[in-house]
């Protein structure tokens, strides 16, 4: 009898060869960054934030006297996200398939253009002959931040269980259904941002731990996703173990995206003398 290939199953029961053998070298990778310098929790929040923000102190929040490893803006952008995504699966979304009604999903869209405006008049900031509409604000960064973050857990969220899931075990329906459960996520929002505001040094940890597990759960989706795509099983998966294997090889994917991309932000600071 011949084995079944790796692209047949992607999880137990009946994995292959193959299929531990990537097991195995993802979970190393996953081990490698856990366990290799820098090795204190916040030092590794830190450079995960390195890989993917500029970390500017003026544009961050600081508890306890150190600076959040996200800025203000991607401090609310990945809390935003991670709020979206646990409270789609807390209100059992979690093989919804669709958009939110087109309604919602341009008010969502909105948060996303605020964030934009936010985004280019703050930049402007940074060249004092330019014209800006107001004065930058980092509370302003983190409240389109956050919005933002919804929004693009709104949109993400269908994407992956469509990529994941079976037509059997999808279900067609908005992962946010109306406005009134709109108006829950708001309210979490609302929350987010009024912790972070609160600066309180006893949140430095929780703050920077979950901003940076929204950065590690995006990358994470992105790179499940990937695998996915690879080894032709989009829409395959019929039960939670089926995820298994793709949802440890995106893991690691993330990871090693955070690596490089870390990596050759340290390489072009080092010959450009900038700050990137």
């Amino acid at each position: 009898m011949t084995e079944p290939s790796f692209h047949s199953k992607l999880a137990p029961p009946g994995f292959t060869k193959k299929g531990w053998l990537m097991l195995t070298v993802s979970a190393l990778v996953i081990a490698v960054f856990l366990f290799s310098p820098p090795l204190t929790l916040l030092d590794k929040t830190q450079a995960i934030g390195y890989a993917v923000c500029h970390q500017i102190p003026a544009r961050s929040f600081h508890l306890a006297g150190q600076p959040l490893p996200l800025c203000a803006r991607c401090t609310g952008i990945y809390l935003g996200a991670l709020l979206g995504i646990v409270g789609m699966i807390l209100l059992r979304r979690y093989h919804s398939v669709e958009f939110p009604p087109p309604a919602l999903l341009v008010t969502l869209l909105t948060f996303t253009g605020l964030m934009g405006i936010d985004g280019v008049n703050s930049y402007l900031s940074f060249f004092p002959k330019l014209p800006h509409l107001y004065e930058p604000q980092n509370w302003l960064r983190l409240t389109t931040g956050s919005l933002h973050g919804l929004t693009m857990s709104a949109l993400v969220f269908p994407i992956m269980n469509g990529g994941f899931w079976h037509a059997s075990r999808a279900k067609m329906e908005p992962v946010i259904k109306n406005f009134r459960e709109l108006l829950l996520f708001l309210g979490g929002i609302m929350g987010i941002i009024l912790i972070v505001l609160w600066e309180q040094p006893f949140l430095l940890y929780p703050l920077a731990l979950l901003s940076t597990l929204g950065v590690l759960l995006m990358l994470s989706i992105v790179g499940s996703m990937f695998v996915l795509i690879l080894t032709r099983q989009e829409g395959a998966a019929r039960t939670w173990s089926d995820l298994i294997l793709p949802g440890v090889m995106g893991l690691a994917i993330a990871i090693l995206i955070i690596e490089a991309m870390g990596g050759i932000r340290a390489i072009l600071i080092g010959a450009t003398g900038l700050r990137l």
